[in-house]
């Protein structure tokens, strides 16, 4: 390690530039001129730019420390790329003819003092001194010539550079590079997914990322399915354990990230995929985060750095219950990424790369190129969408013409029904095996190897497969399908490839009920619960896709889920994992149910009811609340438990307070007229003339959050309500006390709220590499060589 902090890579590192395309070569280039260099610089079109073809150009600013390298004077600087895709090609002086014709052009018109040629292939002691003879002689003053070798140098030497260009972690040896910690970590991240580094791009979500964390220790990666969040959170982990040497955890829970993060252990890395719930809002999930928050910013205050991932439509719906916790005391605007913000030159490098990593053969990306621009079009645009393109496992039947494969793009979800038709007996067996395994417990997927159980042997049974069949489709599918990891303890297993895969296999599995009983069978009940619904046959999935159960299958699902609520256990540990089971078990009565399981679900678990009038306050974010209004419009409801909950109600209406009751949608089912006036009276007999002594204690226990107080909240419904009954005496009094409870309630502790951004930055100058217009070279000018 230098004097300026950076890693000295030992020996000649080589970096395999030349898988990188033209283009993102080009973007390399200008990362150099600004990480390492820091220029700002400007970059022309690929036509129309008077002879700079793939060049940049600017005013170059002396620089005094260790990276002032070359004697470069200030003046115009112009810098010209030139890439090969051939590996350990050698650039020779003839190859540069048209532009030592062009840098006289430039110098004449007084844009080019110094000319920088950098390519990624070899250039020899003898090429680069007639280079630099030909470029004086055209009246260059400054010539200078910088080869691959230099590229790779600088990677090694700037650990920026890599944060910001991490891609390239991909395309060498790190062990020359990292220190020996950094590189394990790295190594096991990288393992993971090796396709992922090799189509990954810097979009400016990444950067916004990259930025956040470095700035503020915790990102919040939000976005559609499909658009590459857990990417992007890999690439932060691997670039935390290059720039921070940072221990990489990946851990399934809030209660799990706690219970790991060390106090003395300054820089560990978080990562957490689908925080709150993987296809649809797990309530158990962002309970635990508004439990454990004050702890994980306590890690982050402490050097941990933690990222989240969810899908956009889930954090929606779990936003409002953080919110009520407090959550999360930072500014959100500079920790909330949305993933899917792409600009079209990103879109055409995701796409380009992807099809450069796939199998299709070359004929293929040439009937594709001249359909490859709009297809980048396509709304809504996937990276995941563009890695099925370039892989035949997916594009058996597709038309190489421009509906057929923007159609591709667009709706490559809708057509996976088609693609796992066509696969064999023995592919769907694998495929089922490793959809009935659980996705968050111990083991996140198939072992390998496959321990084939009695469960397993009923799938294989009724699938027509044998072991051996498995076996041999496990591995081929693996690439496009599923992926095979590595976990903590050294088990392999399998995973599907992403997570739209596996939603696309659960719609396709609805149409195959001789699969579908043994699959049910087969499943973790972590998985059943997260992963399944028994919702009214036809009627619409809401976002997110999951495996709907037929109404014959009812009565043994119901039985299941009836026996997790019902196990019990004894020591603490036991008891949380109880309480969460509990939780997960009721946030399927209430949000994936229909009227025909509720049925079955009573009928099985009739103690139900004794646990459903015990709901706590606030009542309106209650699931209990919820189940309980839909057994009662299913006329399931006994009027006994009935009336307990309504008693419940009142009791918390005054003790609280909690006006759930006044216009919560759960409570406007269970409510008669009569009941909703027999509260009000309660309200104003109990609470109304107490009012004085009850803020004083509200206040008290208040924690001080102005902006979701539940207590000022209920009062002012109450105020609210009264006003609308015209009982403007009433209304008056309680407006009196929330005026009192303001001013008794403490100032809010000072939290991550006064964190603000380092804008002192280089990185972000340039917000975009490259503002092409015209009749630009296309990037897929040479997918098909």
């Amino acid at each position: 390690m230098n004097s300026a902090g950076e890693v000295v890579a030992v020996g000649s590192p080589r970096f395999a530039l030349h898988t990188l395309g033209w283009r993102a070569f080009q973007d390399l280039c200008a990362a150099v001129l600004r990480e390492v260099w820091g220029q700002t610089v400007q970059t022309f079109a690929d036509s129309n730019d008077a002879g700079r073809d793939g060049a940049f150009y600017g005013t170059w600013q002396p620089l005094k420390g260790p990276n002032s390298t070359h004697d470069i004077p200030q003046g115009p600087i112009v810098l010209q790329c030139k890439y090969t895709k051939k590996a350990d090609a050698t650039l020779a002086p003839s190859e540069l003819n048209d532009e030592f014709d062009k840098a006289s052009a430039l110098v004449k018109q007084g844009v080019c003092g110094t000319y920088v040629l950098l390519t990624n292939a070899r250039v020899t002691g003898a090429s680069e001194e007639k280079i630099r003879r030909r470029l004086l002689a055209a009246g260059v003053a400054h010539p200078l010539v910088l080869d691959g070798q230099w590229l790779s140098d600088m990677i090694a030497a700037h650990r920026g550079l890599r944060m910001f260009v991490p891609r390239v972690y991909g395309l060498g040896d790190l062990s020359q590079v990292l220190d020996y910690r950094a590189y394990a970590q790295a190594s096991v991240l990288m393992a993971s997914a090796p396709e992922q580094l090799a189509t990954f791009v810097v979009t400016g979500a990444y950067r916004k990322a990259a930025s956040a964390l470095r700035d503020h220790g915790f990102v919040l990666l939000l976005g559609d399915p499909a658009v590459g969040k857990s990417v992007i959170a890999l690439m932060l982990a691997i670039s935390a354990a290059d720039n921070w040497e940072c221990m990489a955890i990946k851990a399934r829970t809030s209660d799990e990230l706690v219970q790991r993060w060390n106090p003395h252990e300054k820089d560990q890395f978080f990562w957490l995929d689908d925080a709150f719930g993987a296809v649809r809002h797990e309530e158990h999930l962002t309970q635990a985060w508004a439990r454990d928050l004050p702890h994980v910013m306590s890690a982050v205050k402490n050097g941990a750095r933690v990222v989240l991932t969810s899908r956009s439509y889930i954090y929606n719906e779990a936003r409002p219950l953080l919110k009520v916790y407090a959550y999360p005391r930072l500014h959100e605007q500079q920790v909330t990424v949305d993933v899917a913000d792409l600009t079209r030159t990103e879109r055409q490098q995701i796409l380009y790369n992807h099809l450069a990593a796939g199998d299709q053969p070359q004929d293929i990306r040439a009937q594709m190129k001249p359909h490859l621009e709009a297809a980048t079009d396509a709304a809504p645009f996937r990276p995941e969408a563009a890695r099925r393109l370039g892989l035949q496992a997916f594009t058996p039947k597709l038309s190489l013409t421009r509906q057929g494969i923007t159609t591709f793009m667009a709706q490559s979800q809708q057509l996976l029904g088609d693609v796992y038709d066509q696969l064999d007996t023995h592919a769907h067996a694998a495929l089922a095996l490793t959809y009935a395994t659980a996705r968050d417990e111990a083991l996140p997927g198939l072992p390998k190897p496959v321990l084939f159980d009695a469960n397993d042997r009923d799938i294989l049974e009724r699938a027509g497969s044998t072991r051996a069949g498995v076996s041999k489709a496990l591995d081929a599918l693996t690439g496009a399908f599923l992926r095979l990891n590595t976990s903590s303890n050294g088990q392999e297993y399998w995973t599907f490839h992403h997570p739209t895969l596996r939603e696309g296999f659960a719609a396709w599995l609805t149409t195959q009920s001789h699969l579908l009983p043994m699959v049910l069978i087969g499943m973790s009940d972590q998985a059943l619960l997260s992963r399944t619904d028994c919702l009214s046959p036809g009627s619409r999935q809401r976002e997110g896709t999951l495996l709907r159960i037929p109404p014959p299958l009812y009565e043994e699902v119901a039985h299941r889920v009836a026996a997790l609520r019902q196990k019990r256990r004894g020591s603490f540990e036991d008891w949380r994992e109880t309480h969460e089971r509990q939780w997960a078990v009721q946030t399927y009565l209430a949000h994936r149910t229909s009227d025909g399981f509720l049925r079955a679900y009573v009928n099985a678990d009739p103690q139900i009811y004794e646990e459903l009038v015990k709901f706590g306050s606030p009542a309106s974010y209650n699931r209990l609340t919820v189940i309980l209004s839909q057994l009662h419009q299913a006329h399931l409801l006994p009027e006994e438990f009935r009336q307990r909950a309504i008693d419940r109600m009142k009791e918390l209406a005054v003790s609280s307070p909690d006006a759930s009751w006044v216009d919560d949608k759960a409570w406007q089912i269970l409510l008669t007229d009569t009941d909703r006036e027999t509260l009000f009276e309660h309200v104003l007999s109990k609470l109304v003339p107490r009012l004085e002594s009850s803020v004083e204690d509200w206040a008290a226990d208040s924690n001080g959050d102005v902006d979701d107080d539940p207590v000022e909240n209920a009062l002012r419904m109450y105020e609210k309500a009264f006003e609308e009954r015209q009982d403007t005496a009433t209304a008056s009094k309680i407006g009196w006390s929330i005026d009192n409870y303001q001013q008794m309630r403490p100032e809010p502790e000072e939290t991550a709220d006064d964190w603000t951004p380092n804008t002192s930055t280089l990185r972000e100058r340039l917000s975009q590499l490259r503002q092409r217009s015209g009749n630009q070279r296309s990037i897929f000018d040479d997918i098909d060589q």
